[in-house]
């Protein structure tokens, strides 16, 4: 993985922590003695484990468990778990599901958000208090974003910002409700804004399975009378206000899938990969109400538009972020692309955040996240989701170099 440092109070540490949770270990013993496990076949991380002489084993004798997610949830059971030994590592967190399930996704950073509005009301009212001239707003955890480098792998660093510019990078999350609990005030916020569009989403589900767009409060029938194949009858959903006005290219829609490795959360460590891409739409883009049912126009899902008879097979209607960025620059002026990179890792590093302090930060586990980022015209980034395992949805050898 070519990377660089997301958010690290040292960056020295996550490097010799990378280090420690694989390549050292199989130096250590020996490339033909690195052992590791997986309960399911997924071929890019295979690939990868073989190509580097790594032995596959199915005993409990692993170095590397790539684990299922239920796999996960009975090795750390209190009651039938196993203790993992020094030199054992696994690919999630215990409780990855608060970063990674729509609605607990939302929750948290509503949490954090209001924990960071208010440090930095108390830190203006000490300003204010001491006559200090330059308010700083942090938290115990670090709540300031201090962007360094933009390129595609550039280092995003936590440290202090001031008050304004920190209240600002908060607001990365559409206006989002969860479903039934906040159906109440759902209702009372599309009254007030009647004449936009809302996304809704099942809160477990993936690949665009379940999504649709409404403008009206009555489509919201659609939702509650609901069957979808393998879902829970009662499957809580996510209603998001529709970004209307995406960033286009070619008249079209796109997303932003971008990589992230962390090593821990308490102190934060992780690394953001360099080779994003961006997934667009096979049909161009259009917010007319006629048009919110077709999710070749809407949805940047691959398991939807490979459904497209216009969909490519060999490029999957992708672009690099770096490709991206270049776009952003000639359009957009000079230092553009590289501003939306920064502020794309902001809101990278704010969504770790908000779970800094819930996520069980088990020295043996690891986790690589895929971030879903809509960029709208005004080139500024708003998080979609966040995924756990990307590993899954890799379709093409490009994406496993």
């Amino acid at each position: 993985m070519s990377s660089k440092s997301l958010a690290a109070a040292n960056p020295a540490s996550t490097t010799s922590s990378t280090t420690s949770a694989a390549t050292s270990s199989a130096s250590a013993a020996g490339a033909g003695r690195f052992r590791w496990r997986v309960d399911s076949e997924k071929n890019v991380v295979i690939w990868n484990f073989e190509r580097r002489g790594w032995t596959r084993t199915e005993d409990d004798d692993w170095n590397i468990y790539w684990a299922s997610k239920s796999t996960i949830k009975n090795m750390f059971n209190p009651e039938t778990g196993m203790r993992l030994v020094d030199g054992q590592y696994v690919n999630h967190f215990p409780n990855h599901y608060e970063l990674t399930r729509k609605d607990l996704l939302v929750k948290n950073i509503k949490r954090y958000k209001k924990e960071m509005l208010a440090a930095a009301a108390s830190a203006s009212n000490s300003t204010a208090a001491t006559g200090s001239t330059s308010a700083q707003a942090s938290t115990g955890s670090g709540a300031g974003i201090s962007a360094g480098t933009s390129s595609p792998g550039g280092v995003i660093s936590s440290g202090s910002a001031s008050v304004a510019s920190s209240i600002e990078s908060l607001d990365f999350l559409p206006v989002t409700y969860t479903l039934p609990a906040d159906y109440s005030l759902f209702v009372e916020e599309f009254r007030r804004n009647p004449n936009v569009m809302w996304i809704m989403k099942p809160c477990s589900q993936a690949q665009g399975k379940g999504i649709f767009i409404i403008n009206k409060l009555s489509q919201t029938k659609k939702w509650a009378n609901q069957r979808w194949t393998n879902m829970p009858i009662k499957e809580g959903y996510v209603v998001s206000r529709y970004i209307e006005n995406p960033l286009l290219v070619g008249g079209k829609k796109f997303d932003l899938r971008m990589y992230v490795l962390v090593l821990s959360y308490r102190p934060m460590q992780a690394l953001v990969h360099r080779e994003g891409f961006a997934r667009f739409c096979n049909v161009k883009y259009s917010a007319a109400p006629d048009d919110m049912d077709n999710p070749f126009m809407h949805l940047t899902n691959v398991a939807v538009q490979k459904n497209n008879e216009d969909y490519n097979s060999n490029h999957g209607g992708k672009w690099s972020v770096a490709n991206l960025c270049l776009y952003v620059e000639a359009t957009r002026g000079r230092g553009a692309g590289e501003k939306l990179l920064r502020d794309i890792h902001a809101v990278m590093l704010h969504a770790l955040r908000a779970v800094q302090n819930v996520i069980i930060n088990d020295p043996h586990c690891f986790e690589c996240y895929g971030y879903d980022i809509i960029v709208d015209d005004n080139l500024k980034p708003w998080l979609v989701e966040q995924m756990p395992d990307p590993t899954s949805a890799v379709l093409s050898c490009h994406h496993q170099h």
